[in-house]
């Protein structure tokens, strides 16, 4: 089927189109390019999207999603069987000193999102949510049975805001709708602003990292094939409306409108300091650390409870973060050299 990905120069938008690719299906991918973070790294993930294997089945346009014109150009001029929506303006600390970026991307653009999905009748729409949407909530393991409105930064409140704008159009318009909240996802070809690139950078320089809340996080870090496997099985099984939700004790995760919020982790949480410790044991160096308070707009500890997800498409993440961080440090060493090389050709 054709299936359109936003957001596909991105970390976890190329490897979803990768998966795509090669089970057979055709992927049209937008992004904006924006400099966010290293272009030369979105450019290099779509030279690897456009490799001959891939090149007959694989489109790339260059769209801003929050460009409604060019959006309904978009989905006036292609029919799409499903859309994964993975564009986004990311990071927390990031949200604190640019919230228009977020307005802008997060919610213009995502309601372009639901308007073209509306206008052409999708069979089904899978968008990105994120763990930041439960700011305060300190109950370990997060559950989607649980409300989440308290988010402890913009961002959060974006994504938590896109959950609520998807329900109003499974609602309204019969439109199926699956939000995925991911958990600290990393990996090959991963975002430079991400602990674990940031880490491995700064460590393999001999330079000091800057590790928040005195290292006292633990985080869900959940590693890329596990969430592409995950965001392929929910794609591929359609949402419907759950007969038994009852109004009268409304479950945040589903609804009688086909639609449903998932977590979607590791399941087994992590110290950032046993994190850290494996970065500098596969790369063999110490870490010059420099330890700082808890940052405005970070939680403390993730940890997702992912049994709606086992229960829906048996959902069974099996990447542990010393195979994870290996697989990364062995793709990092090769790309800072193939990065270095480009800048002397420069």
């Amino acid at each position: 089927m054709k299936i359109l990905v936003t957001g596909v120069a991105g970390f976890i938008g190329f490897h979803t189109a990768q998966r795509l690719l090669s089970d057979g299906h055709t992927v049209v991918g937008i992004d904006n390019l924006n400099d966010y973070y290293s272009v030369y790294l979105k450019e290099a993930r779509l030279r690897e999207l456009n490799k001959h294997t891939h090149r007959d089945n694989f489109t790339f346009s260059k769209i801003d999603i929050s460009d409604r014109v060019a959006m309904e150009k978009l989905f006036t001029d292609q029919i799409f069987a499903k859309v994964i929506h993975l564009a986004a303006q990311a990071g927390v600390r990031y949200s604190i000193d640019n919230p228009h970026a977020y307005v802008q991307s997060n919610l213009v653009g995502f309601l372009n999102i639901l308007e073209g999905c509306r206008a052409q009748h999708v069979e089904h729409l899978v968008y990105a949510s994120s763990s930041s949407v439960y700011g305060l909530n300190a109950s370990l393991p997060f559950s989607e049975n649980v409300p989440v409105n308290h988010p402890l930064s913009f961002y959060g409140a974006t994504k938590r805001s896109n959950e609520i704008m998807a329900h109003s159009y499974s609602s309204l318009y019969n439109l199926p709708t699956t939000g995925l909240r991911f958990f600290t996802v990393y990996g090959p070809w991963g975002r430079p602003d991400m602990a674990l690139f940031k880490f491995t950078k700064a460590i393999a320089s001999g330079e000091p990292i800057e590790v928040f809340n005195h290292g006292a996080h633990m985080r869900d870090f959940t590693y890329i094939d596990d969430i592409v496997t995950g965001i392929v099985k929910v794609c591929d099984k359609t949402v419907t409306a759950n007969p038994d939700f009852n109004p009268h004790k409304p479950d945040p995760a589903t609804s009688s409108a086909p639609w449903r919020v998932y977590n979607i982790g590791n399941n087994n949480p992590v110290q950032l300091m046993t994190y850290i410790q494996l970065i500098e044991e596969y790369l063999g160096k110490k870490a010059i650390v420099k330890l700082l308070p808890l940052q405005a707009g970070d939680v403390p500890d993730t940890f997702a409870d992912v049994n709606n997800l086992i229960k829906s498409v048996d959902y069974q993440p099996s990447t542990s973060v010393e195979i994870g961080i290996s697989k990364f440090i062995t793709w990092y060493q090769e790309w800072a050299k193939a990065e270095a090389a480009s800048l002397c050709v420069e």
